[in-house]
């Protein structure tokens, strides 16, 4: 199942690459191709390991606040709020560091500018890839990396701050 997930996932950065060669560089000579492409899917695979990198910090984070004693897979995203109290409720103190925890991120949430929040929850909260990003932000696909670059490395330093460690 790792392989076929590996494989998978391989394709579709091979797919990427291609579709955006041929947005981008459909009108070039065919001899300037293969060079191309290979830029291109390079910065693709790059751009996938740091997607991967940021999401799995942000991640680890989350899965702290998750109860310890959860035997069923687990969305920390899902636990943020549980207005319905579907979930086995935390014990007193883990449900209190976990509200804390929460607070402390929406307050972060908020000091970002406008265009870094919006970055970062269509990517991160709303799981949006960067070009469906850059299109409901009407921007670039660079801009929405930076954005999102700037967003996570700032809620990062602010949780630190508070004594919130990422890993």
């Amino acid at each position: 199942m790792f392989a076929t997930h590996n494989e998978h996932t391989a394709l579709d950065i091979v797919q990427d690459a291609m579709v955006k060669l041929a947005e981008k560089y459909g009108d070039k000579p065919v001899a300037e191709l293969p060079l191309l492409f290979q830029r291109i899917l390079q910065n693709t695979i790059r751009d996938y390991y740091r997607r991967q990198k940021v999401r799995n910090a942000w991640m680890t984070l989350f899965s702290s606040l998750a109860p310890k004693n959860e035997t069923d897979e687990y969305d920390p995203l899902d636990s943020l709020r549980d207005d319905e109290n579907q979930s086995t409720p935390a014990a007193p103190d883990e449900s209190l560091q976990q509200n804390q925890v929460i607070a402390l991120i929406e307050q972060a949430l908020g000091k970002l500018p406008a265009r870094q929040r919006e970055a970062f929850l269509l990517r991160y909260w709303e799981g949006m890839d960067t070009t469906e990003t850059a299109s409901a932000m009407g921007c670039s696909e660079g801009s929405v990396k930076t954005h999102c670059s700037r967003a996570a490395h700032a809620l990062a330093v602010s949780l630190k701050a508070k004594g919130v460690e990422l890993p």
